[in-house]
């Protein structure tokens, strides 16, 4: 298993790590954006956690060139997931890219009795698409060989159900604090849960005492987890993970 090497000046995902042909616009982007030439290092990543590092092709404008073997990056443990529902304007774009920088390792998109906005079921793939676009440009940008999963949309009463005995819970004002016993959390809508959906989870997180927008609360509770996991943070209920 090996550590990304900080040393390399840029990330780049690929489908195939052998093959290592550029996916369009990336090419472009490490030689004239950034500048880089061919004895410069860059990651080649499949966003499955395998990588390698690599340099542009000398003489094969499009593809890049092995200078090192075939890595894995290990996933995270215990796996973060976050829930929300999708927002207005660019807001699940910007909870999407931020989560994915923060590392969070699958977001789910949900869909709650307060939800102002809903998805048109025959749009919901494309939409999908777009998110996984957002979440591909931040992992490059925050250097993540291992991208999110992203699914939805989601009923959430279904969803906590679903997670019954496996660590899922909701974010609301008054509940315990962030650990990763409860590593699954959902948070609500603009207008807050509904008393049914309350109900069926069985284990609440807070965020504080103030009342944050649904993109704040996501971001909130995925830096949480992760700075846990990292250990850069610590709680005596998350020592039985280290």
């Amino acid at each position: 298993m090996g550590q990304l090497p900080r040393e390399a000046h840029a990330l780049v995902y690929v489908k195939d790590l052998d093959e290592l042909k550029l996916e369009e616009g990336d090419d472009r982007h490490l030689r004239r954006s950034l500048r880089l030439g061919p004895a410069e290092p860059v990651i080649a990543a499949d966003g499955k956690g395998r990588w390698r590092l690599c340099r542009l092709h000398p003489t094969e404008p499009g593809f890049l060139e092995q200078s090192g073997p075939l890595e894995i990056d290990p996933p995270g443990f215990p796996e973060i997931t976050v829930a929300f529902p999708p927002l207005k304007g660019e807001r699940t774009e910007l909870a999407v890219r931020g989560l994915t920088e923060l590392g969070v390792d699958r977001i789910v998109l949900i869909d709650t009795e307060r939800s102002v906005v809903t998805w048109d079921p025959a749009r919901a793939a494309q939409r999908l698409l777009r998110l996984e676009r957002v979440a591909k440009e931040a992992g490059m940008q925050s250097r993540r060989a291992r991208l999110p999963l992203i699914e939805g949309v989601l009923e959430v009463s279904a969803w906590l159900l679903q997670g019954a005995g496996r660590h899922r819970a909701v974010a609301h004002m008054g509940g315990g604090p962030p650990d990763l016993n409860t590593c699954e959390v959902a948070v609500g809508p603009e207008g807050g849960w509904d008393r049914s959906e309350l109900d069926i989870a069985h284990v609440r997180v807070g965020l504080g005492p103030r009342v944050l927008r649904a993109e704040t609360a996501a971001l909130t509770v995925g830096a949480a987890l992760c700075l846990l996991r990292e250990g850069i943070v610590r709680s005596a209920a998350t020592e039985r993970f280290r």
